[in-house]
């Protein structure tokens, strides 16, 4: 590399510590004119070997090699890489070796300094470009300490797969213990003549909103509470179709009028009233509806299959790549807690997927349970199930639960071999857990205007291309953010609308031309500006102010700083609207006079608690593919649980018990509300 010639003398001496001993540390220097290598013959009751090597100094560049015993030792610059395994090195390199690979129980251990530092994420030397340092080459020395351990034991696999699953089997028993108790307690207060099957409380109760204390016949559009209970009113049953009867679901859902004879039953008017209830918002057909809810689940286990097969291809490749070439710059391991089994380099941090897999398919049980349950209850027509509580359509749980199964199964093929190029894998179905949780939550009071199936997973859909767009582009393009600044804010507002005036804001009609955003502006101008009038619906104004406020500042802060990790920044938007709905549902719920029974309210605060504990260790930084190879291993941290997992598998379990309770509060969180009529539940 030197741009002049070099003068130099040959001087070969007896190396005297040829051969690294087991547990001992041993410091060297090197030089890119004086590589050095050694000798490590695998002690008899060892079989595996974890070789740790460290500076002080972070340049020049290194390169460490483990080789077979063959000759020529590869120990130059431009021929390092053609044999055995190798890593590039600035302040730290782990690489784990196995008796298995090396016959001869025997390996060379090569330390290689480059010319340059390119390679580690330094600069081009400054020297190269002109002659002003003649020396240069003798400055570009390292000292190193070389430190070869025993690997963990067969034993400590056994007791690590035994206590990922017993922990996660522990769920199960739990679930069993509370359907048990809830069983005694449902049959105790049956047999006493006060229970349905179903609910947990057969007295009929009323709450009593906030809104109650306003007359209805005040508001725009109001019509009699007795005709807004719905399209299934109790006092005339022969209003409801027939057990096995059929209806023509594209009539019923696309319509803008119900297939009713009453003209003040049209959904305009219905839908305008400053006090909606939840009897004027679910009165389609029950069968109808679940049908198209039914839609979300079998959608993604299509776009499932679909998605995790090329991704298992396409890491299998990786993986095989990594273990022909020997190449250890292409995966980012904690290369300190990185025990391979079989062909895989990091069994443990697959394995510490197995819990998003183990509870998605217990949260299909207990929702399977209550859809049970619950047509039980509708074959025995009880009154509390027809015409009381939230509608109860599952179709959105079961997506939730295969989603969350989804998870696991691409989050251990992302670590199969982690990088920069399939992080997406790991964050996809994150996306569409936390949309579909915005979806159910919206859907609990909103049953008839809730999006369909093929609307949301084409919404999931454009976020994916857009993170695709932003792995490629978002790291230095600002014509990028720009854009999806832009867009990020157009769809806040469409979608504040849309939910603001609850769906009855078409895109088509006599204003066809400027659509949704022009009628957004003149209700803004008429409302706020022409007449500074009180919103009509001022909880909800709240939320979307809210909301819209902090979805902007995401759109500022991102044209502001351009993180380079997108698909987290992406994320973020999704959790934080998640988090504010949530809290928006909760506060009204508890301002409408409901209350929290012992059951959601435990979920709560463990998803609280055990959330706070799964982001302490996500945020203990193990590696980043947004550096070098070897600028990420210096984060590199030994094993924390079992000499096993390290931090970002305690984050794993952690978050997939999170994401259950989360699951969990959605599914019981309106139990109270089993025993009330549908046209005393205030809808928000």
């Amino acid at each position: 590399m030197a741009p002049f010639n070099i003068a130099y003398e040959l001087l070969v001496t007896r190396l005297e510590n040829f051969q690294l001993e087991t547990n001992r540390a041993f410091n060297f220097t090197a030089s890119p004119s004086q590589p050095q290598y050694f000798l490590y013959k695998f002690p008899q009751d060892v079989d595996s070997v974890i070789i740790n090597v460290v500076s002080d100094a972070a340049y020049p560049c290194s390169v460490v090699s483990v080789q077979d015993i063959v000759c020529p030792v590869y120990d130059l610059d431009h021929n390092v890489e053609f044999n055995g395994v190798y890593q590039s090195m600035t302040k730290q390199a782990a690489i784990t070796v196995q008796r298995k690979d090396f016959p001869g129980e025997q390996f060379f251990v090569v330390f290689v300094i480059k010319p340059e530092d390119y390679a580690c994420g330094g600069s081009v030397p400054s020297s190269i470009h002109g002659n002003a340092n003649r020396t240069w080459n003798l400055q570009r020395t390292k000292n190193l300490q070389v430190t070869i351990v025993p690997s963990i034991k067969k034993s400590v696999y056994v007791q690590a797969m035994f206590f990922s699953f017993l922990g996660f089997l522990s769920f199960y028993l739990g679930s069993v213990v509370v359907a048990f108790v809830h069983y005694i307690r449902v049959q105790r207060k049956a047999s006493a003549g006060r229970l349905s099957p179903e609910h947990g409380s057969g007295i009929m109760t009323s709450s009593h909103p906030i809104s109650a204390s306003t007359p209805e016949g005040s508001s725009y559009g109001a019509i009699d509470e007795s005709s807004s209970s719905g399209g299934r009113q109790m006092s005339s049953p022969e209003h409801r179709p027939p057990a096995g009867s059929d209806t023509d679901s594209s009539v019923e859902e696309e319509s803008d009028f119900d297939t009713m004879p009453e003209i003040e039953s049209d959904k305009n008017i219905i839908r305008t009233k400053v006090f909606l209830y939840l009897s004027d918002l679910s009165r389609k057909d029950r069968r109808i509806v679940s049908k198209k809810y039914k839609i979300y689940f079998w959608n993604i286990i299509t776009i499932a299959v679909f998605y995790a097969l090329p991704v298992i291809q396409l890491v299998i490749t990786y993986q095989t790549v990594v273990n022909v070439t020997g190449n250890q710059d292409i995966c980012y391991y904690n290369f300190l807690c990185a025990h391979p089994l079989g062909v895989l380099s990091a069994f443990n941090n697959i394995l510490s997927n197995v819990g998003h897999m183990m509870l998605g398919f217990l949260f299909l049980l207990i929702v399977l349970r209550r859809d049970i349950l619950h047509r039980r209850a509708m074959e025995m027509k009880d009154i509390y199930t027809l015409d009381y509580g939230i509608p109860k359509h599952f179709g959105l749980f079961y997506a939730m639960g295969i989603a969350l199964m989804m998870e696991g199964v691409l989050s251990a093929c992302y670590h199969v071999c982690p990088n920069y190029s399939n992080f997406q894998f790991d964050t996809s179905f994150m996306y569409m857990i936390a949309g579909l949780c915005m979806l159910k939550l919206y859907q609990t009071r909103h049953p008839d205007i809730n999006a369909s199936a093929y609307s949301a997973y084409a919404s999931f859909a454009v976020v994916i291309c857009l993170a695709v767009l932003g792995v490629v582009f978002g790291k230095n393009d600002m014509w990028f953010w720009v854009v999806f600044s832009i867009i990020h804010v157009l769809a806040s507002l469409a979608l504040s609308t849309q939910i603001y005036y609850m769906g009855r804001f078409k895109m088509d009609g006599p204003d066809s031309d400027l659509g949704i955003f022009r009628r957004a502006v003149m209700v803004l101008y008429t409302d706020c500006i022409q007449q500074c009038s009180r919103p009509m619906y001022m909880d909800r104004m709240v939320l979307l102010i809210v909301g819209n406020l902090v979805n902007w500042s995401f759109a500022i802060f991102g044209l502001v700083y351009r993180p380079r990790d997108f698909a987290s920044y992406i994320l973020g938007i999704f959790i934080c609207n998640l988090l504010l709905y949530l809290a928006f549902y909760i506060i009204m719920k508890l301002r409408s006079s409901e209350k929290l029974l012992p059951i959601p309210m435990f979920c709560i605060v463990a998803t609280a608690v055990v959330w706070a504990a799964a982001l302490y260790f996500f945020f203990q930084t193990l590696s980043s593919w947004e550096e070098t190879p070897a600028e990420s291993r210096e984060k590199n941290r030994p094993c924390i649980l079992m000499g096993f997992f390290d931090d970002h598998d305690v984050w794993h379990f952690l978050s997939a018990a999170a994401l259950f309770f989360s699951f969990l509060v959605l599914l019981t969180l309106d139990d109270d509300l089993d025993t009330v009529r549908r046209d005393k539940i205030p809808v928000f």
